[in-house]
């Protein structure tokens, strides 16, 4: 460290330097110590009062008590830990009071916010008895309680006989938190009894008990009623801190018990933080505020009358700060103005310490509503200063190091440029700031040329040298000298004067479409002797050509920054500025680019209106992309169609300025949803989000089913089919279809519903029905709308006849070692009977068959002419959608009837097969019915099969059905 003693005016100033980066600083208070209530009777030999700053040098501490410096060598007694003191074997007599702690170091003392130290005790009760308190039946009564000495907040109860009965508060009894008493409103036989005062100290949680007080009532009548007397009541001036919780008690004595009711004087409602507690007999206000003071009443009223118990609560405020001070470095002989400020009701009083004592005031120091003004600051100022505001509620300290330096001039922390380049023409500034106490004088040269202010040359007074209009003779060295009382230093830079950048090619304005490429250019004329960048920025952004590469690029020599973009999109539209920048100078140029492209999608699109074949549509623009949008397209989908497909509107071409239009040829009671596209003359653009999903109304159907035709089936039947309608054409709900048929050359019709819209044909049983006759056939549809049109009338004959005899004279001739010839006699046929469709060979063994075939029955015979029946195989569909429903001791189970194809056995009836979870072999239940009832047994599951039974054997097995077991059938 460099230190040198130097006089100035006959006062004696240290230089000095440190030699590291050490920073010294005066002690600031981590943690302070706060108020402490210690029990008497507590186990803990100890109080520890918490004292914490920091500092370089590292602070030393004392403690000071009622204002009396403590004595720490007193081990026995206290002992310090860090800044913390610890009172040993604590003494309510001896160290009760204020503590503060003081922090000190070489550059100064603060010292603490001030901590109360209390005592919390509570004593016994005399064990003095009480005097009986008799009273007649109706009067009101206080019984009082009269704690004993104590220190620390209480609470209060009362016992009534014996513990743990206590008593109850009620409109008619309250116990006062403030004085303890019990007060009866109304006395009742059934109060009659030993009452005893219950003290707790709310720190320690002892308790202590009074001498019981005995409750008689008296022989000589029953008091008569009377008005209230209010007898628990708040003081006339009540003072409440800010945020504070306000209690305030009333209660009354009367016959009949009153009702306690609270009420503003100044007629304002209560604000809804207040809470009403103890049947009314207690206000309570959270967080206290300034609205809340005022003058407050209660108001004891019965039948006999009312009294009103009023007082005003006023606020008040701790001081708080609005400004507290900071650290300051000043020179020497420089001004110090210091300015704390708090606020607080009532108003806060200022004064100061410096180092821990009181500042003490002369001509130099001054003391203003807070602030403190020193002139002609000596490095004896120097110190730990504190402001404290106070009032009568509390008082608050702000902490700060006034440092007061000597110093001649110092370069080294603010040295000048090295080099300074300008352009020709322009205005150059040399800064000359030196660290120095008091502030340095400065003067300059230009090599060995002393500098006056002239008509180019300006030296201000803060030593900043300015030359305007720079030419090419102002090179040169310049070197600026500080000085001070306290020494002398000076500082050098270079100036070089270099011709202005200008830009030759600058870019311009551009209009193109997506997809293009376009150059923008940007070239320079500089001074050789200075480096130039080239900057591009985009929408205020400097482009980012390793990010953006795949659309920009610069090109160009030396001299040129050309931007290339390629495959420009609508993100490119905007304001492109070329930035040229040279160590003296920077100069720019900016151009528009509008890129147009196809539209971007239109918004909000809605369904207005809907009918059962149109939909009233509107939406919003959406952007042009800088060319304006020509025409819109409406696009519709449904469940039913391929996508979105382009819809008939009204009108026909939506031009794009139009923003509705109604959407026509709709199917009825089909759910739809819409979507708009815009168009412009670069092309369509992408389409709007889908409208919400609406379906069209209903109506009557429109479309009958198509392919109606029919034929086969059984004898006696006419078969009837169509194509079902698709849903998109049904129009509604509860669509059908009506079926009508009648015998060629009849004139009535005979009609049949179908319920169900997907049933592809109806067959008519008649025993009636001649085989193979004509029938006129047409099938129109319904829905809940009404009915709609029939198919064209087309002929369908009723089933044929099976043939009866089968071929004769079947003879056999081999031809060669493959090839037999079968020869046979034609059988006799009536075309009544159907269409002999032909002869089917079938080899047997060695023995042919030869089988006449139709549509479903065919007959065949061997050489010897027995005839039989060829039988058609089993139903391939199993039972389907089978149910059981379990109850104490049975199953029963239901499945849907098993319909036979044309080419299969009928139905004949059904077999259950089942075994329990233990068996291997399935049991077998026949029945011609669609349900069947099992026992249900005990502990094992049920698995369950069905089949259809026919002539051609068992048909296809349903799924396994397995029934879990019951443990018990109670």
């Amino acid at each position: 460290m460099f230190l040198k003693f130097i006089s100035l005016n006959g006062i004696f100033f240290s230089l000095y330097r440190p030699t590291g980066d050490v920073t010294l600083q005066g002690p600031v208070f981590i943690r302070e110590p706060s108020n402490s209530i210690f029990p008497v009777d507590s186990e803990e030999k100890k109080v520890t009062l918490n004292c914490e700053a920091k500092g370089n040098p590292s602070p030393h501490y004392r403690w000071q008590l009622n204002g009396s410096d403590i004595d720490l060598s007193m081990e026995y007694r206290y002992k310090l830990n860090g800044g913390n003191l610890v009172v040993i074997n604590p003494n309510r007599n001896r160290d009760t009071g204020i503590y503060q702690c003081f922090a000190s170091n070489s550059l100064g003392t603060v010292v603490s916010k001030e901590a109360k130290l209390q005592f919390a005790y509570l004593e016994n009760f005399k064990t003095k008895m009480r005097s009986t308190v008799s009273v007649r039946e109706g009067q009101g009564v206080v019984l009082l309680c009269g704690p004993p000495p104590h220190s620390g907040e209480l609470s209060y109860a009362w016992i009534f006989n014996e513990y743990p009965s206590f008593v109850q508060e009620d409109r008619r009894r309250f116990v006062s938190q403030e004085t303890g008493h019990l007060y009866i409103a109304k006395v009742e036989p059934s109060d009659v009894g030993n009452y005893t005062c219950v003290v707790t100290s709310t720190v320690t949680n002892n308790r202590v008990l009074g001498s019981p007080t005995p409750l008689v009532l008296r022989t000589d009548g029953v008091m008569g009623e009377y008005e209230p007397k209010i007898e628990v009541q708040f003081p006339e001036t009540l003072p409440a801190a800010k945020g504070s919780t306000v209690k305030l008690e009333c209660f009354a004595l009367g016959n009949p018990v009153p009702q306690i009711n609270w009420r503003r004087s100044d007629g304002l409602p209560f604000s809804s933080k207040i809470k009403m507690k103890k049947s009314n007999g207690m206000l309570e206000i959270p967080n206290f505020q300034q609205e809340d003071s005022g003058l407050y009443e209660c108001i004891a009223e019965n039948s006999r009358g009312k009294n009103v118990a009023r007082g005003r609560l006023t606020y008040y405020a701790k001081p708080h700060w609005v400004q507290m001070i900071k650290d300051v470095e000043a020179a020497v002989e420089d001004n110090l103005y210091w300015e704390c400020r708090a606020s607080g009701k009532p108003k806060p009083s200022y004064r100061w310490l410096k180092n821990g004592d009181g500042l003490v005031i002369e001509e130099r120091v001054q003391l203003e509503n807070g602030a403190l003004s020193i002139s002609f600051l000596n490095v004896n100022d120097s110190g730990m200063y504190q402001c404290i505001a106070e009032n009568k509620h509390g008082l608050i300290y702000s902490s700060a190091e006034l440092k007061v330096v000597a110093s001649a001039p110092d370069f080294s922390k603010n040295p000048m440029k090295k080099l300074i380049q300008v352009q020709i023409g322009s205005l150059v500034i040399f800064d000359c700031k030196p660290k120095a106490s008091p502030k340095a004088h400065c003067s300059w040269k230009k090599g060995d040329e002393v500098l006056q202010s002239s008509e180019r040359i300006t030296i201000l007074k803060d030593g900043e040298l300015q030359i305007a209009n720079v030419t090419k003779l102002d090179v040169g060295t310049y070197t600026c000298l500080a000085e001070n009382q306290f020494g002398k230093a000076s500082s050098s830079t270079n100036l070089i004067v270099t011709e202005p950048t200008r830009i030759t090619l600058a870019p311009s304005n551009m209009d193109v479409s997506v997809g293009e490429s376009v150059i923008l250019p940007c070239q320079v004329q500089h001074d050789p002797l200075l480096d130039i960048v080239f900057t591009w920025y985009f929408n205020g952004a400097i482009t980012d050509f390793k990010k953006d590469g795949s659309h920009f690029e610069k090109v160009g020599g030396s001299s040129s920054g050309d931007l290339m973009i390629r495959n420009i999109q609508l993100k490119h539209s905007g304001k492109y500025v070329c930035m040229v920048q040279t160590e003296v100078d920077s100069v720019s140029s900016a151009a528009e680019l509008i890129v147009r492209g196809s539209p971007g999608p239109p918004e909000s699109v809605k369904v207005d209106e809907i009918t059962d074949t149109t939909a009233q549509l509107s939406w919003k623009e959406g952007t042009d992309n800088h060319s304006p949008v020509t025409s819109y397209v409406i696009q519709a989908r449904t469940p039913f169609s391929v996508g979105w497909q382009i819809v008939t509107t009204v009108p026909d071409v939506i031009d794009g300025k139009t923003f509705t239009a109604t959407v026509v040829d709709l199917n009825p009671w089909v759910e739809y949803e819409f979507r708009v596209v815009a168009n412009n003359k670069i092309g369509g653009g992408e389409p709007s989000l889908p409208s919400e999903k609406v379906r069209t109304e209903e109506a009557v159907p429109e479309v009958p089913p198509s392919e109606v035709s029919g034929g086969g089936g059984s004898r006696s039947e006419l078969v009837i089919t169509w194509d079902p309608v698709p849903e998109e054409l049904q129009n509604g709900e509860g669509f059908g279809y009506v079926v009508a048929f009648r015998p060629l050359g009849v004139t009535t019709w005979i009609q049949t519903v179908v319920t169900s819209p997907d049933t592809p044909r109806y067959v008519f049983r008649n025993e009636s029905i001649l085989s193979f006759s004509p029938y006129e056939v047409k099938v129109g549809v319904y829905n809940n709308k009404g009915e709609g049109p029939f198919s064209p009338v087309t002929t369908v004959f009723s089933a044929e006849e099976e043939p009866t005899v089968a071929p004769s004279h079947v003879l056999a001739n081999s031809l060669s070692s493959s090839i037999i010839e079968v020869s046979w006699d034609a059988i006799p046929w009536k075309m009544s009977s159907g269409r002999l469709l032909g002869y089917e060979v079938i080899p047997f063994y060695t023995q042919p068959l030869i089988h006449v075939y139709m549509y479903f029955i065919i007959i065949h015979a061997n050489r010897f002419g027995n005839k039989f029946h060829f039988v058609f195989p089993a139903p391939s569909q199993p039972p389907a959608n089978i149910v059981w429903n379990a109850t104490e001791s049975k199953v029963l189970i239901n499945w849907e009837q098993v319909k036979a194809m044309d080419n299969e056995s009928e139905v004949t009836g059904y077999k259950v097969f089942y075994r329990t979870s233990s068996q291997n072999n399935m049991n077998i239940l026949n029945t011609n019915k669609t349900w069947a009832e099992l026992l249900l047994p005990i502990n094992e599951d049920y698995i369950i099969e069905v089949k259809a039974s026919t002539d051609g054997g068992d048909g296809t097995s349903s799924e396994q059905i397995r029934i879990p077991r019951i443990t018990s059938m109670l």
